[in-house]
């Protein structure tokens, strides 16, 4: 199955952070790694503190959406993840933006990722890798960028 990983991070060393989530997910048992985005600095959106660093990974998995879910947690766990309250800074946070075509709405999952067509940070990188990427129930992901063309995005030098 084809997933597309958001990866972000905040606090501490957030290039390193999502450098190494990027190299975890390429070395975790039943994914591959197939592509990355570049790193992208953006300002927070619904949260405080520094600038984040954002990504996107396109992987090739074996394992159930819920299933890569709790792998997504236990790497933000290995890099020191809390979470105080919601939209706290963090460490490193990996959401799961889609899963194939599918559409899941349950207590602890919801792909695709409910607010991914209104964030910056998930379009450019996600069209990054994927330029024709659809958004099961809404359609081609670049139909969305005029929406968000008011949220500041750079592309960091690699």
């Amino acid at each position: 199955m084809i997933a597309f990983i958001g990866i972000g991070a905040n606090l501490g060393d957030a290039r390193a952070n999502v450098t190494d989530a990027l190299a975890r997910l390429g070395r975790q048992s039943g994914c591959r790694l197939v592509a990355e985005s570049g790193l992208w600095r953006t300002a927070p959106v619904d949260s405080s503190g520094d600038d984040y660093v954002n990504a996107v990974a396109l992987i090739d998995t074996d394992l159930d959406a819920h299933v890569l879910l709790a792998t997504l947690h236990a790497i933000e766990t290995a890099h020191g993840r809390e979470r105080p309250y919601r939209n706290a800074p963090r460490t490193l946070d990996l959401d799961l933006l889609l899963y194939g075509d599918e559409v899941i709405h349950t207590t602890t999952l919801s792909v695709p990722h409910p607010r991914m067509h209104e964030r910056a940070f998930v379009l450019v990188p996600l069209l990054e890798v994927a330029p024709s990427a659809v958004i099961p129930g809404r359609g081609r992901a670049a139909d969305y960028l005029p929406a968000v063309a008011d949220q500041a995005i750079v592309r960091l030098d690699t």
